[in-house]
């Protein structure tokens, strides 16, 4: 059978996905039968997940388009900068609420999402299948370095996160997901993600330092972990990272 070709050129940071030879160009994909852009899409090595926006010879399509031969298609990320009200949305309507579940491998950012208040939970102990089932029922954004499990049909929101460094990953994370105006910085416990209360001291007293009950006078406490928080050395740090966050 003859082999049909088309044109494909991916833009901003789906060009991680793709092999050195075909990041920043338009290249050529060889294929037969007429397969549904999703498919080709996913072939190329990135997960439909990333993709909001594709144009097929100019006009917007969905995944189900089918590839004709000579298509020349452009494919777009999540929030790539520019107009796409009048285009075809490859989600549903944005999630109602921001709320987040990672792979156990992504602890230190974990972490930081809560201290910036964002529901995150881990996926430690769950499979894949599970993984996935409580994102979906539970309306959770997928975080994960693991690029195949982004493929999954079911999966409508996910993101695979580039970086190695803790710092930089919640830096991609803050501006993927525009998350400067929703932030409610310490507001939950960053070791088991319940919201916090305050706590008047003298009903705490006894799980903090005596120099700490000295020097300060406002505390939080979680409701479930009873993990005790005050402004200290590493809150000034925490405010230092947020303060940077938020001037990029």
């Amino acid at each position: 059978m003859q082999k049909k070709q088309a044109y494909f050129r991916f833009y901003a940071e789906l060009n991680d996905f793709l092999a050195d030879e075909r990041r920043q160009k338009t290249f050529t994909y060889y294929f037969s039968l007429q397969p549904a852009v999703k498919d080709a899409i996913e072939a190329c090595g990135v997960p439909h997940s990333e993709v909001e926006v594709i144009l097929a010879n100019g006009n917007s399509v969905d995944f189900t388009y089918r590839l004709g031969d000579g298509d020349r298609l452009a494919v777009y990320p999540l929030f790539e900068s520019f107009d796409v009200s009048p285009l075809i949305r490859l989600r549903p309507k944005p999630l109602r609420k921001i709320k987040f579940i990672a792979d156990e491998n992504l602890g230190k950012l974990i972490r930081k999402l809560r201290m910036l208040g964002f529901d995150t939970i881990t996926a430690a102990g769950l499979d894949s299948a599970s993984f996935i089932q409580r994102a979906i029922s539970e309306q959770r954004i997928i975080l994960t370095k693991d690029r195949g499990l982004l493929k999954n049909k079911q999966i409508s929101h996910g993101y695979w996160v580039r970086s190695q460094d803790a710092r930089q990953q919640i830096r991609e994370i803050y501006q993927r997901f525009d998350l400067a105006r929703l932030c409610k910085p310490f507001s939950r416990c960053m070791n088991c993600n319940a919201l916090l209360k305050k706590a008047v001291k003298k009903e705490i007293i006894d799980l903090i330092p005596e120099r700490t009950a000295q020097q300060f006078g406002r505390f939080r406490q979680c409701p479930d972990c009873k993990k005790v928080y005050w402004p200290g050395s590493h809150f000034k740090k925490m405010e230092s990272l947020i303060e940077s966050l938020r001037n990029e």
